[in-house]
Parts: C-alpha cells; sequence; structure tokens
C-alpha cells in the first residue's frame, strides 16, 4: 500500500493534538509555523481527529497540507465523535482548550461514520483521506458500556470504513485507542488494516508485546505508535496515562535514567526508537507544538544508541528479552 510506503519513509509522525490546543491555546501562526517545520524536517505523516480542539486541529492541518502535492503525504484522522455547531461552546472539550464553537458527542453507527469522514474532508479542505481510525472505543473512554460502544460499531462504523475503503474513500481503516483489547477483538472480528496504540507499548509498558504484536503478525496488520514518552514521564515530565505517576513508576524511570546515564545516552531517544523496533511498526508519532522540538525529536530517532545499552535494560529486567531492539550498529 503507497500509504504504507510513504509512512516508512519518516522516521516520525505528527500528531496534531497540540495543533488543536492541547492544554493551552496557540494562535494559527505558530501553528502553522510547527507544522510548516514538521514539513521542512521531513515528516510526511501527520494524524488529526475531530476532537483536537473540536475541529481546530483539522482545519489547521488542512491549510497547512494543501498547497502540498496530495500523493507527497499521509494524512489521518478519526471516526467516533461527532461535532455540532454549538453557538453557547467556548470551545473547551476534556484536555483542549479554545476551540472552535462546537460541542462533541459520542457516536459509532455507521451513518456517523459515514458523515464524521464527510465533516473531516470539508474541514480539512482535502478531497481524500488516506486512514481512518475509529477513536477512544475502549474501556478508558467509556468505562464499562465500552463493550456495548463495541459491539455499535463492529455493526456501524467497522461496516463504513470497510465500504469507505472498497470505494477508495480511504486507504485503510483501524482503531486510535489507548488499550490493547479492543484491537484483539477487532483483528478477530473485522477487517482492519492497521492500529493507532498510545502509551501501550513504550519501555515502561510492554502490553502489546506477547499480544498485539504477534496478532498483527498473524493478520497482516500494522501498527502506529503514539504515547513514546508515557504522557512526558520519559522525557523529564511527572505524569504517567496523564495522571501523576505513582512512585512504583518513578522508581523504574529512576533506573531507566541510570543505565542512560552509564552508556551516555539520552532516554528520549531511546524511548522513541524503541517504539518503532518491532517490525510491525510503521511509525511512531510525537504531537509537539513547537518547531525546535520537531528538529530535535527528529535529532533523538537519528541517535546512535550503543549495543550495550540495550544489554543492560535487557540485564537489569527493564525491558523484556524478546522486546525487538533498535538494529543500529555500536
Amino acid at each position: 500500500m503507497r500509504a504504507f510506503d510513504i509512512i516508512a519513509e519518516s522516521p516520525l509522525g505528527l500528531g496534531g493534538g497540540p495543533i488543536g490546543n492541547l492544554y493551552r491555546a496557540m494562535d494559527d501562526a505558530a501553528a502553522h509555523a510547527a507544522l510548516e517545520a514538521a514539513w521542512a524536517a521531513g515528516i510526511r505523516y501527520f494524524d488529526t481527529a475531530p476532537q483536537y480542539g473540536t475541529g481546530l486541529s483539522e482545519h489547521r492541518v488542512g491549510a497547512a497540507l494543501r498547497s502540498r502535492p496530495r500523493d507527497s503525504f499521509v494524512l489521518s484522522t478519526k471516526v467516533g465523535r461527532l461535532l455540532s455547531a454549538d453557538p453557547a461552546s467556548n470551545g473547551d472539550y476534556r484536555h483542549f482548550r479554545a476551540g472552535l464553537p462546537f460541542s462533541i458527542r459520542f457516536d459509532y453507527s455507521y451513518d456517523a461514520t459515514m458523515r464524521s469522514i464527510e465533516d473531516s474532508l470539508q474541514r480539512l479542505g482535502l478531497a481524500r483521506i488516506d486512514i481512518a481510525y475509529i477513536h477512544d472505543l475502549a474501556e478508558d473512554a467509556h468505562g464499562a458500556d465500552w463493550q456495548a460502544m463495541f459491539a455499535t460499531a463492529e455493526t456501524g462504523a467497522m461496516r463504513a470504513l470497510d465500504r469507505l475503503r472498497a470505494e477508495g474513500v480511504i486507504a485503510a481503516w483501524g482503531l486510535g485507542v489507548n488499550r490493547v483489547e479492543p484491537c484483539l477483538m477487532t483483528l478477530e472480528r473485522a477487517t482492519p488494516d492497521m492500529f493507532l496504540l498510545a502509551g501501550r507499548y513504550s519501555l515502561l509498558d510492554h502490553a502489546a508485546l506477547d499480544t498485539l504484536l504477534p496478532a498483527c503478525r498473524r493478520h497482516g496488520a500494522r501498527l502506529v505508535i503514539g504515547g513514546a514518552f508515557n504522557s512526558g514521564l520519559l522525557a523529564g515530565g511527572t505524569t504517567y496515562d496523564y495522571a501523576p505517576a505513582s512512585e512504583l513508576v518513578l522508581q523504574r524511570v529512576a533506573a531507566l535514567q541510570r543505565v542512560a546515564a552509564r552508556h551516555g545516552t539520552d532516554l528520549r531517544a531511546a524511548a522513541l526508537q524503541f517504539c518503532a523496533a518491532p517490525r510491525e511498526v510503521l511509525s511512531v508519532i510525537v504531537g509537539t507544538r513547537s518547531a525546535d522540538k520537531i528538529h530535535e525529536n527528529m535529532a533523538l530517532m537519528a541517535q546512535e544508541i550503543p549495543r550495550a545499552f540495550w544489554a543492560d535494560l535487557r540485564g537489569e529486567g527493564l525491558i523484556a528479552a524478546d522486546a525487538p531492539i533498535p538494529a543500529r550498529p555500536s
């Protein structure tokens, strides 16, 4: 698939959350500068979603990409949340601030999925979306109701995306989630091409290693990994899974930092490269609002890491013995 080839040519993809005012607002000029910096750095995979700034991220991403040759980049967005015009909205939704004046509701039905894709095309100002992910179809978003939501998506969103893929409106579809379980269910019950999995394959969390990675291998599906820094904890932050990190997790990070210091390795580089190592992984996406950070992340992905670093992580039980490691010379 041509879209997969383009993704694989770029070591990193850009996540559109910060461009949609994640945690704090940014102006259009700063968002445009970040997107231009990503293009200049060689990034050709861009991921966004209606949720991000209640449509603002899609507007900004589309404006930045509209002048580029359409076959030179890959664009993914998401379905599962529908936006409705809302004069009373201040554009705040969950962690997003000062977005567009729309309200959001979950809807994984067939008709809502078809409408969601059409709405996204309008916001993007583009005629084609390459990849559509069913967004947050998991327990962390829906609690005990998540399997009922999954059942709706199975007869609704998944069927709609099958049709759109067959018609060439999209090239591929899958789930965009923070949990492994719905991905495994989807592989058994439908025909997804790929998954965007955040936070469940990283230096701190190997949930996908013995479950989703081999399942993708059997079914011929691919992965895009998000959350390589686990909510920023592996990049010097203090949160893990969007909450303050526990003492046990902090101790594990301290142990990783000690090994990294011993080998003169930047732990952020190790975190990114570890996520990219499995052959099922097409790309690692990182969300940032800063042009400087984009260039920094590209440099981290290219940084050489000694083989002895990975051997010590394995020897100290900090990564699984069978976890793939980057194929880089020492």
